[in-house]
């Protein structure tokens, strides 16, 4: 299922402590009031994945119950335990006592049993949980960091029982201007994406495929963004055409289809295509070692598609330098001339051999 990394709030929270601190439970309070952040809890979960045990402890004076309860689910599940459901019940517990109520935790809490039953393979069980949780966020939590996860892990049920259209339903719960983080819209409009094409609906493919890259860009989420830009160019390479509206217009002017309306045709102005291509190639990780480059996979795919191959020319000139065999496949694919490949094959065979 779904586990989205600390959102940048509470990563400038920690990042403050580790230049400014450490300081008191009262200057904290100020800090988290300054950055207008609504929750102590996001926060205490910042501190725990980026490993800032002196700040969680300095800050645990202000956890409710509920939500120390709900941090020490987190760091078991952190910590590799497979055996949460005790835990998430005695939670769940203190959350629905009158004295310690809270509702939107309730709703978190649901969401981690749902995930819980799922890997148990209690489907009926994960699907209820998941569907109430929900539910119950987007009443009293609405686009915060715990409904999106509640609908990404809601849409990442449905693909896993291959329920693809109810999925894709889910991903359009999604609003691009209903407050939600832009790294829960790239997440959905990937996943979404994915489903259209699947389907042979090209036009909606590639506009979420364009959306994503987009929100994933706003999110700084920059190998998401790179996934997201080389599947819009895998889809619309072959539909440019020079009269074509942009395609922030396009996304724009998108509206739901009536049953006799044609479906709208992809066509791709040359410029959208080459902005999505220099800005991904020019936020590749630098050079081409490493075992796994899938990026750099991708992008060397889509240059040589495009006839745009001087961006690789010095790695296709240096085959010692890579490591990973299916980009050294990749590269010998599109080698353009018969020494270049013989060469490529030579460092392929090395490769996969060792």
């Amino acid at each position: 299922m779904t586990n989205m990394e600390p959102a940048k709030g509470p990563g400038v929270f920690v990042s403050r402590w580790r230049t400014d601190g450490p300081v008191s439970a009262e200057v904290l309070q100020q800090w988290k009031e300054e950055l207008d952040w609504p929750s102590w809890l996001s926060l205490a979960e910042a501190a725990l994945f980026m490993d800032a045990p002196e700040l969680l402890e300095t800050m645990s004076i202000h956890l409710s119950e509920g939500e120390r309860a709900v941090l020490a689910l987190v760091r078991r599940r952190w910590l590799g335990d497979t055996h949460l459901g005790e835990a998430i019940e005695v939670a769940l517990s203190i959350v629905r006592t009158p004295e310690t109520r809270d509702l939107a935790l309730e709703g978190r809490l649901r969401m981690e049993r749902g995930l819980v039953r799922f890997e148990a393979g209690n489907s009926e069980g994960a699907e209820e949980d998941l569907t109430w949780a929900e539910t119950r966020l987007k009443s009293v939590a609405k686009a915060s960091r715990d409904h999106d996860l509640s609908l990404l892990n809601k849409a990442a049920y449905h693909m896993a029982q291959g329920e693809a259209l109810m999925a894709l339903q889910v991903y359009g719960d999604i609003s691009r201007k209903g407050g939600h983080a832009d790294e829960t819209i790239a997440i959905s409009r990937l996943g979404a994406s994915r489903i259209r094409q699947s389907l042979g609906h090209h036009f909606d493919a590639g506009r979420h495929a364009w959306n994503a890259h987009k929100h994933a860009i706003m999110a700084s989420q920059i190998q998401m963004a790179i996934e997201a830009g080389s599947m819009f160019l895998d889809l619309v390479i072959d539909h440019q055409s020079s009269q074509a509206k942009p395609m922030h217009v396009q996304v724009e002017e998108a509206r739901p289809l009536d049953l006799a309306d044609e479906p709208p045709v992809l066509s791709v102005h040359p410029s959208d295509v080459q902005g999505v291509f220099d800005w991904c190639i020019g936020h590749l990780e630098p050079g081409w070692s490493g075992p796994e480059r899938p990026a750099l996979r991708a992008m060397l795919t889509l240059a040589h598609r495009l006839g745009q191959m001087e961006a690789f020319e010095s790695l296709m000139n240096q085959p010692s330098e890579v490591n990973d065999p299916m980009l050294a496949a990749v590269a010998q694919a599109c080698a353009p001339t018969p020494e270049l490949t013989e060469t490529w094959s030579q460092r392929l065979s090395e490769l996969t051999l060792l």
